[in-house]
């Protein structure tokens, strides 16, 4: 699945267009690796997405085409969040 379609379809990010932006200035990194929107990504993955002024990095845990909010939130776990920069 691509990596912007992941962040949107998980409501990491709200939309897709925006999803494509931050990958876009070099913002999320796919297992330590620079990731672009189009790239693939897979259950297992560790991807780390910078909001701001917060670092988030979560574990894909399933892939799915659609979802609903309340399941949203069970494709992916939480591994870490820090600051930056205080």
């Amino acid at each position: 699945m691509r990596l912007d379609k992941f962040l949107k379809v998980s409501r990491l990010i709200k939309r897709r267009t925006l999803a494509k932006e931050v990958a876009d200035q070099g913002r999320i990194t796919v297992n330590g690796n620079q990731a672009k929107a189009s790239s693939d990504v897979k259950a297992g993955d560790e991807l780390t997405v910078r909001f701001g002024q917060k670092l988030v990095t979560v574990k894909v845990n399933e892939l799915k085409e659609t979802t609903k909010k309340e399941e949203a939130a069970g494709m992916y776990t939480i591994v870490k969040e820090e600051k930056l920069g205080e």
